[in-house]
């Protein structure tokens, strides 16, 4: 053991352990039990037990243990985005796709190809750049997956300045933030723009944050950890105190996050202060009275006080296998098809197939920065079980699961885009990198149809 430092050996890691015990001990605490004089009993700690306490002094230590409950923040609400409340709706545990008959996997394939079958299912490419990335993309110091990185970061940029949502007096809500690097570029692009704040939405606590590069700039880097299903964007402080326009942004939003994401901003956001959600006004006809017509012009400029509008929306969305039908945002459209929480639970397991195909799992094979890219990217590896390989040998070629996978992708993407549609946006989907860059290349992007800018002639 390095002197000053633990004396235990910690087998799992290979190593002793790096703690610095106390004076004249010749373990940490979390060790102590190993020294042959410490009679004191340690035991695994009750609200997280990957850590230990010592038995007569555990109630203090449930006072100060970092995995304790903490106060909720202001803007928590429980569940607000979740989505279906009924639970009549969820469907029973569903048996795995390998273990399905021919003729129901077949049924299922025909019924996934008619559904799509009206859908556009070619997407247009649109791989753009930005040049508030050059600099980086240029520097010979990236790695491969830096450089993939930058470029996806880059078109996102690009996507968003060609739909007009990069500009002054706006605030960005980064959703899945992770260390916010998506946040830093659209910064980096309005260095000298005036009014402009961020918002870093992440769950988890996270390792090697860019924030600390914002500190000494105009730009308002603030972080919430909070699950995107209990956001409630109307009771963050800064947005209350400046009602700015929203940007929701995200960069591989991994799943039901994507969907919860858009109810956040499209349905909790826009309820007014009170809690209650807005309503449409009613038509009246040019019989009614005067008094009721200005009583109701009134309200809606309190209603536009009061709601805060969203300027747009870009998200690459990622790993439909990861969706769910309590959180879909298609459910309607799914049931337009004839279509619903069974066939959705099928469908978003075999969206799967369009990014592991028959290829077996790729762990044995794959080099620890390759693991570390694909855990990044949400790029996920299934095993045969799972992916039924073995069970689908003789009925689906390699190609023809690529292709079904896609369709289950566009299917679930569709359902986001006729959503975003009843709420009165021009949605789109598009290419947004190279397959070679990202196996999962596609951008959600939605901007108000009334506010559209036309697109430049070339």
């Amino acid at each position: 053991p390095v002197p000053g430092r633990c004396g235990y050996f910690v087998e799992r890691k290979k190593r002793f352990c790096k703690m610095i015990p106390a004076p004249g001990r010749r373990f940490c605490g979390e060790h102590g039990q190993q020294e042959e004089e410490n009679d004191r009993k340690r035991i695994p700690c009750p609200l997280d037990p990957k850590h230990t306490a010592y038995e007569d002094q555990l109630q203090k230590h449930l006072k100060k243990c970092n995995s304790r409950e903490k106060p909720k923040p202001v803007y928590f609400v429980q569940d607000i985005n979740a989505g279906l409340k009924d639970v009549a709706e969820i469907p029973e545990e569903q048996v795995p796709i390998s273990s399905l008959s021919k003729e129901k996997l077949e049924n299922l394939i025909t019924r996934l190809k008619k559904a799509s079958s009206g859908l556009e299912l070619r997407l247009k490419e649109q791989v753009l750049s930005h040049q508030a990335l050059q600099e980086a993309l240029n520097d010979p110091k990236n790695g491969e997956s830096a450089f993939k990185h930058l470029k996806q970061q880059a078109s996102i940029l690009g996507n968003m300045e060609k739909l007009h949502l990069l500009g002054p007096g706006r605030c960005f809500v980064e959703f899945g933030a992770g260390r916010g690097k998506l946040s830093h570029w659209v910064d980096v692009a309005l260095q000298n723009v005036e009014n402009v704040q961020f918002l870093l939405v992440e769950r988890a606590t996270t390792r090697f944050k860019v924030d600390g590069k914002h500190k000494r700039r105009d730009s308002i880097f603030e972080r919430l950890q909070v699950d995107i299903q209990h956001l409630c964007l109307n009771k963050v402080p800064i947005l209350e105190k400046k009602k700015l326009p929203v940007v929701g942004i995200g960069k591989h939003l991994c799943g039901a996050a994507t969907d919860l994401a858009l109810r956040c901003l499209l349905e909790s956001y826009t309820t007014c202060c009170d809690g209650e959600t807005q309503e449409p006004a009613p038509k009246r006809s040019r019989t009614d009275k005067t008094e009721v017509a200005s009583n109701n012009s009134a309200d809606n400029e309190s209603n536009k006080d009061d709601c805060k509008p969203v300027a747009g929306i870009v998200i690459a969305v990622c790993c439909h296998h990861k969706c769910d039908w309590t959180h879909y945002v298609g459910r309607e459209f799914f049931k337009s098809v004839g279509l619903g929480p069974v066939e959705f639970h099928y469908f978003q397991r075999m969206s799967s197939w369009a990014t592991c195909g028959m290829r077996e799992t790729t762990t044995k094979a794959s080099t620890s920065e390759d693991q570390t890219n694909n855990r990044e990217e949400h790029e996920q590896t299934r095993s045969k079980t799972e992916s039924g390989s073995d069970t689908l040998q003789g009925i689906l070629t390699v190609e023809e699961r690529k292709e079904i996978g896609c369709l289950c992708k566009l299917l679930i993407d569709h359902g986001r885009i006729e959503y975003l549609q009843q709420h009165g946006y021009k949605a789109a989907l598009q290419y947004y990198t190279e397959p070679a860059v990202s196996l999962e290349n596609v951008l959600l992007t939605a901007v108000p149809s009334l506010s559209l800018i036309p697109e430049p002639t070339t």
